[in-house]
């Protein structure tokens, strides 16, 4: 190995990389601590909020998981034509802008959507989508994927074996799950709670959209109405407090609790099972995989129907927005790609640069919009700096998805040929280009890919500083569903999600193409 000054002077481009992150996140927190000291304390309708904050996160979180259950058992259990589509769907709406999902959401569940037709015809009264319930709705949308594939992994952890060992003793559909699933699923389902717990309590694209009134106000969205209506930066400040501890409460609480035991080595054989091949369990399993599906995808399908009708009714500044948005996604994954890297490469050898870059997982961006527009205003006009802040912003939000994402191939290739690059004296650039690139480069890929269409579809801290002759893509979109030009949005809709898919799939192919691990 290396010795102490050689790997110093490798790790201190990490090193630096690290301290500036925290120095990001730490500025902003420590500015809106110091604000806050002159701020009043929360009133009758901050405490609202919080309530409604609290609710709706665990509503969402409930549903998410308890309807994930069933979605992910059935997944595990059976082998079909289109398994793999239907999981990798699973992961769109992760990487789906928001605005445009609700816009999606509204086309079904909204006043003249799909399913309130329906119940005209039907002489039923129609389904109200704003408030508490379509704020719940909008977070299992997003939610429910992400809570199947948690699980999943949960089910695919299980060894073959005991599934093998539970048929030759005759054990039936009940028995294996009592024995083999149900311990599966007390050491997983906390820790799936917790997370969509944490990411529902900083969600505000949905709350802008669908919530707003006096009774379905979240933190984040009062820290905004703060901003925007009253400009009470006092207000803000304690605000952006009370939802940072809510935030981290939750991210720390998922922390610990999925730090779990295994459930066991196997010989990695692959999964059958004989337990469920009953025709009752059959029709019930294609049933919930069924109706999991429609949920998601007939929302899909509503914004690419509707977009194509509503592309000739968009405005010209839909165009210049949508250049806007490619511009700061780029300069955002580029940033966190720059992060991920040199931070990854000096978390190999120093354990709490990992952690620095996690910190986003806690920081809702909102909170960071809020203290680092503190800091501007006193001396530059924020709206002058809305793209570079909202770019900011973005990349340190993503950074801890690409860390999560890159850091175990940086892993893998410093175990597996590490120590014959050192054998070989190889360091510093010739390091980086023929071991950790080449081997980390799908990886690699997919995190820009990621970090890019999460900065496209982003709604945050651009509400914050924009002006009105300033927007991205996603503001102009609800710029023109304010202003009830539904046509319009939706054809803004539809290319939001196109750009949003083609810059995940150019920078995740370009990983995956000709790659050499």
């Amino acid at each position: 190995m290396a010795d102490g000054p050689d790997q110093m002077t490798r790790d201190w481009p990490g090193i630096a990389a690290a301290a500036s992150v925290a120095a990001l996140i730490a500025g902003p927190v420590l500015a809106v601590l110091w604000f806050a000291g002159g701020g009043a304390l929360p009133g009758p309708g901050d405490w609202a909020a919080v309530r409604f904050t609290l609710l709706q996160a665990t509503l969402s979180a409930g549903l998410s998981v308890a309807l994930a259950v069933p979605v992910a058992r059935a997944l595990a259990r059976r082998q079909f034509a289109g398994r793999r589509v239907l999981i990798t769907l699973l992961g769109a709406p992760f990487i789906l802008p928001v605005i445009v999902a609700v816009l999606g959401l509204l086309a079904v569940f909204g006043r003249s959507g799909v399913l309130n037709l329906g119940l005209g015809w039907l002489g039923l009264p129609p389904v109200q989508i704003y408030g508490l319930h379509g704020v719940v709705l909008a977070h299992v949308f997003f939610n429910l994927p992400l809570a199947t594939r948690i699980l999943l992994q949960g089910w695919q952890q299980i060894p073959a074996e005991r599934f093998r060992l539970a048929a030759s003793l005759g054990l039936g559909p009940a028995q294996v799950a009592r024995i083999l699933e149900r311990p599966m699923l007390r050491a997983t389902v906390p820790g799936a709670l917790l997370v969509i717990f944490a990411i529902c309590l900083s969600s505000f694209a949905v709350a802008l959209t669908l919530g707003g009134g006096p009774r379905a106000t979240t933190v984040e969205l009062a820290i905004y109405q703060a901003f925007r209506f009253d400009f009470d930066l006092g207000r803000a400040a304690v605000l952006a407090l009370i939802q940072t501890g809510l935030v981290g409460a939750a991210a720390l609480a998922a922390l610990r609790v999925s730090r779990g035991d295994g459930l066991g080595a196997g010989m990695d054989r692959a999964l059958r099972r004989w337990d469920a091949n009953s025709l009752a369990l059959r029709v019930q399993d294609a049933t919930v995989l069924t109706l999991a599906a429609l949920f998601l995808l007939v929302p899909l399908s509503m914004i690419v129907i509707k977009g194509l009708a509503g592309l000739p009714h968009m405005p010209n500044s839909v165009y210049s927005a949508l250049i806007v948005s490619v511009c700061v996604s780029l300069l955002s994954m580029s940033l966190t790609m720059l992060l991920t890297l040199t931070m990854g490469l000096a978390a190999l050898r120093h354990g709490w640069i990992e952690a620095i870059g996690l910190l986003g997982v806690a920081m809702s961006p909102l909170v960071l919009g809020t203290g680092l527009f503190i800091l501007i205003n006193p001396w530059l006009n924020p709206s002058s700096l809305a793209l570079p802040v909202t770019a900011l912003a973005n990349a340190l939000a993503a950074l801890p998805f690409a860390l999560r994402v890159v850091l175990p191939a940086l892993r893998r290739a410093e175990h597996d040929f590490g120590p014959l690059a050192d054998g070989l004296g190889m360091a510093g650039w010739a390091r980086l280009r023929w071991l950790y690139l080449p081997r980390a480069r799908p990886a690699l890929g997919f995190a820009a890919g990621l970090s890019a269409a999460l900065s496209m579809g982003d709604l945050g801290v651009i509400t914050l500083f924009a002006d009105p002759q300033q927007a991205t893509l996603p503001l102009q979109m609800y710029r023109l569903m304010g202003a009830y030009r539904m046509e319009a949005a939706a054809g803004a809709g539809l290319l939001l999600l196109a750009a949003s898919l083609a810059i995940f799939w150019t920078f995740d192919k370009g990983g995956r193409s000709d790659a050499d691990a």
